[in-house]
């Protein structure tokens, strides 16, 4: 007779927190290499808005009347997230992992104190859903591109793992929305 598998029990909250942690150190560990801090670096500036508020203006421009759906859309979803994700950062208020580890340094300037949820994950995936949703052929460039966002939130010492997660599934979730509602 087989026995059954176990079944691990859940990670207690401070379980979580180190192991978090943990994993923020582990990937921290590539900001040793002035090569990946710059590229990394590069890719959070353009995230921290600049290519977003670009596509909203060019895309009237260069997409016509589609494109001018999509950037409404765009500017609709980007309120919709800076009211959530300001909401949550006040709420949980969690330091960010330079201010709570000292094995982990800044590489890059935080646009706020607070950790929890990324921003700049969340409107990554959100508006690059959207925008794939009209420009299908972008699919593979915009995934990249927010992968390298997600990474180098970590890498740079900005947001813990959890962070990027969590911001990336209520992007997923409000790309939703706004495809459903509008």
């Amino acid at each position: 007779m087989r026995s059954r598998p176990r079944l691990q029990k859940p990670l207690s909250w401070p379980e979580w927190a180190a192991r978090d942690l943990s994993w923020s150190r582990w990937l921290h560990r590539a900001a040793a290499w002035p090569w990946i801090v710059f590229t990394l670096a590069a890719v959070s500036r353009l995230s921290d808005g600049v290519l977003w508020y670009a596509l909203i203006l060019l895309l009237p421009w260069v997409g016509g009347a589609s494109g001018t759906a999509c950037a409404l859309r765009m500017l609709g979803l980007g309120l919709l997230n800076l009211v959530i994700y300001t909401t949550l950062k006040r709420y949980f208020a969690r330091p960010r992992p330079y201010r709570a580890c000292e094995s982990i340094r800044p590489c890059a300037q935080s646009l706020d104190e607070y950790s929890f949820p990324s921003g700049h994950a969340l409107h990554a995936v959100s508006f690059s859903l959207l925008l794939v949703l009209y420009y299908p052929h972008m699919a593979w460039p915009l995934g990249i591109f927010t992968a390298l966002v997600a990474l180098s939130r970590v890498v740079l010492g900005l947001h813990y793992p959890s962070d990027v997660i969590i911001g990336g599934a209520i992007g997923f979730a409000t790309a939703q929305l706004v495809q459903l509602l509008f």
